[in-house]
């Protein structure tokens, strides 16, 4: 049997990525490995409550933006108090999708990358 480990998004500014889950989404760095010769940094984010972790890869040597093609993938994330989370997230202008009808948002991260926002259920 196999079980869920991980999902990563490659950044270009490692930093201030971690800084937006932190603020956005509450994950916290759990691990991070450093190539020796600083090619690349693999930093893990944890939510706190669960083994799953967002894995944020940045490459020295990619200096371009990322092409997301039709951003038809995203990461979910249940929020125990939709609410406030989605008064948070409006303050921070980082709403890129709302579906009402649904029940569901999205926001979008300094690259891009989608984040579903459901209430938990």
């Amino acid at each position: 049997m196999l079980t869920f480990n991980h999902f990563n998004f490659n950044v270009s500014d490692l930093e201030r990525s971690i800084q937006f889950y932190r603020d956005a989404l509450g994950l916290e760095e759990v691990r991070r490995k450093e190539a020796k010769d600083g090619s690349f940094t693999i930093v893990f984010l944890g939510d706190g409550k669960t083994d799953f972790r967002l894995e944020l890869t940045w490459l020295r040597d990619h200096p371009q933006k990322y092409d997301l093609g039709e951003c038809e993938f995203h990461l979910a994330l249940a929020a125990e108090d939709y609410e406030t989370v989605h008064q948070k997230h409006a303050g921070m202008s980082c709403i890129c999708f709302e579906n009402p009808d649904m029940g569901i948002y999205f926001i979008s991260d300094p690259d891009g990358y989608w984040i579903e926002i459901i209430p938990a259920r």
